[in-house]
């Protein structure tokens, strides 16, 4: 037994070296078939396993390095690619909804990138009237925390417009230029310049010259000469305004009722309407237009009777009439279009009418306008108001609302009832709140209704898209008779160009240019239509509001404009608490009285 495992053994090793010494030999093209035997065959079959194994090995290997170096790669250069952060909604929210906050805002949250909701604590008939005004425009939330409390903030706006601000040359023009990456229409012009003068004759011979384009406010003595020149166009506003005589409680002897009752009855309105109003205008009967629903429920104004006017006065302890001042501005408006000469009407019927004696307080705009609304101005003073939005809330609520100080004390039988009202969609159910407003502002008499005051403006003739807007002109949709510039010639300049914190019409018509809120008037009319959201959906009861915004916008500043960028531009005009809000007068008159403010320290 031994012996034979010695031969077996003997001829393993001999076959392995036989396999060795043929694996050595060079490779043969063609052998001599041979008879193989069945040794011979297994080591074959054996060798062949081993060597694809082998190669199946090898191949596996290759391409497991091949996939690893692929990852690799891939990885590296994912990682060299910026990763865009995840979105994170900001979200502003009153303390409660309960007094002493009055606003409307319960929160405000970006809920995703390009989705807002607004909560109300009450519901909001005007919702979307009042978020289609340019005071409400918004504004990069970078700019707004980079600028808090600089003049750059009034200065140099960044928004979202068809113009954006190329330079301000202080008491001289104001030039912008076109947006490229605008997401609307682009203008027509490449150039747009506001240019002014207080003087309605100096406005006309520039345009009838050609050296502008367009003009604010023509003189009413001047509507026919346009009419009559074939180079030029004379397009009517409808009298969306109210000019008014304004008195201060606050101050001695206006806080006595009677005195303004006798002042309410002794202007003859007729006269001053008759005499220095274009044709298209009519003596007020209330406060509100009457083409604005609801603006006139309730009893009409005072007749004029100087007489009882007169006995009021000496029922009020002034049988001699008193002394006083009568301020203005020396400023064309669609509601006051002969600043100076009505000013002295009213000065003269004042003393021919009650002996009362007012000296005459001409005022700069700017200064004008925060003294007198500020209720600073210890006497008469002569203002008005142009619709910014088409809802009887922008004319009663502003003025009669509280906190508005314009008249002095508010009455809070006047704005107890106008909060009332404000909830109410359907007029003809507000319409007996209505009422009782205006009959309590005649009991009242906070001031004196004078006139709705038609109005114009006047272009070249070749000028396409020429619009006289009883809102607010877009100038991005007209083509000045293709001409590069467009050149606009108003009455004043503006006070500031950070319109979040602005009242007067010159700021704001120079901002709509540049900036854009979520909603906007239709050109030349009143309806609202989508702007920077491109919709927004109430529930059933008006008290919550989803907006869809608009994508693929870009603000001036080469920024995206997303949901966070409205809550930021919110929170800087509602929460006094915060650092954003800071700008002009700091009274927020627009955000303070539509939408009410929070968190306001105590006085």
């Amino acid at each position: 037994m031994k012996s034979m495992n010695k031969v077996l053994t003997l001829f393993a090793l001999l076959v392995v070296a036989s396999l060795i010494l043929a694996a050595c030999q060079p490779a043969v093209t063609e052998a001599p078939p041979t008879e193989a035997g069945p040794d011979t065959a297994a080591t074959e079959s054996a060798m062949h396993a081993a060597e694809t194994e082998a190669a199946g090995e090898a191949m596996h290997a290759e391409e497991t390095a091949a996939a690893e170096d692929a990852m690799h790669a891939a990885e590296t250069e994912a990682a060299a690619q910026p990763t865009e952060p995840a979105f994170e909604g900001m979200r502003l929210e009153a303390p409660s909804c309960d007094p002493p906050y009055t606003g409307f805002f319960e929160t405000i949250e970006a809920v995703d990138q390009h989705t807002v909701v607004f909560d109300l604590c009450k519901s909001d008939a005007a919702f979307l009237s009042k978020l289609a005004f340019t005071v409400f425009s918004i504004y990069p939330s970078e700019w707004l925390e980079e600028t808090a409390g600089s003049s750059e903030r009034l200065e140099a706006p960044v928004g979202t417009g068809a113009f954006q601000l190329d330079e301000w040359a202080r008491g001289d023009s104001i030039t912008l230029t076109r947006f490229e990456d605008y997401w609307g229409d682009a203008p027509a012009p490449d150039t747009m310049i506001f240019r002014w003068t207080t003087e309605s004759a100096a406005r006309l011979l520039e345009l009838q010259s050609g050296t502008i384009d367009g003009i604010d406010n023509p003189a009413p003595d001047d509507f026919e000469t346009i009419r009559g020149d074939s180079n030029l166009q004379l397009l009517e506003r409808p009298a969306l305004n109210t000019f008014y005589i304004a008195m201060t409680n606050t101050f001695e002897p206006f806080d006595d009722v009677n005195v303004r009752k006798a002042v309410a009855m002794g202007i003859d309105r007729q006269r001053i309407v008759d005499t220095f109003y274009p044709p298209g205008s009519e003596v007020a009967s209330h406060f509100t237009p009457c083409a604005i629903p609801n603006g006139c429920a309730g009893e009409s104004w005072y007749d004029f009777d100087p007489e009882a006017a007169r006995a009021l006065l000496a029922e009020a302890g002034f049988p001699d009439g008193f002394s006083t001042s009568l301020f203005f501005r020396d400023v064309v408006r669609g509601y006051l279009p002969e600043v100076a000469r009505v000013a002295q009407e009213v000065q003269s019927q004042l003393q021919a009418n009650l002996n009362i004696d007012a000296e005459i307080q001409v005022m700069d705009s700017g200064p004008f306008i925060e003294a007198c609304t500020g209720g600073q101005c210890d006497g008469i003073h002569l203002l008005g108001w142009g619709a910014d939005y088409p809802h009887v809330t922008n004319f009663l609520d502003f003025h009669f609302g509280d906190p508005y100080l314009g008249f002095g004390d508010a009455h809070p039988e006047i704005y107890e009832v106008l909060t009332e009202a404000a909830q109410i969609a359907d007029p003809a159910e507000a319409e007996a709140l209505y009422e009782q407003a205006n009959n309590a502002i005649k009991e009242l008499v906070p001031m004196v209704p004078v006139a709705h005051g038609g109005s114009g403006a006047a272009f070249l003739a070749d000028v396409e898209g020429a619009q006289a807007s009883p809102l607010l002109e877009i100038f991005w949709t007209v083509d000045p008779g293709g001409r590069d510039t467009f050149v606009w010639m108003q009455n004043a300049e503006p006070i500031s160009l950070f319109c979040a914190d602005e009242t007067d019409g010159e700021s704001l018509r120079a901002c709509g240019q540049m900036t854009e809120p979520l909603y906007a008037y239709e050109v030349g009319g009143t309806a609202v239509v989508p702007a920077l959201a491109t919709s927004c959906e109430p529930n059933e009861d008006l008290s919550l509001w989803t907006c869809a915004l608009r994508e693929g916008v870009k603000f001036h500043d080469g920024t995206d404009f997303d949901a966070n960028d409205v809550v930021t531009t919110f929170t800087m005009g509602v929460d006094a608490s915060s650092p954003l809000h800071t700008g002009n007068t700091n009274a927020w008159e627009y955000y303070a009285l539509l939408w009410g403010l929070m968190n306001v320290p105590p006085e």
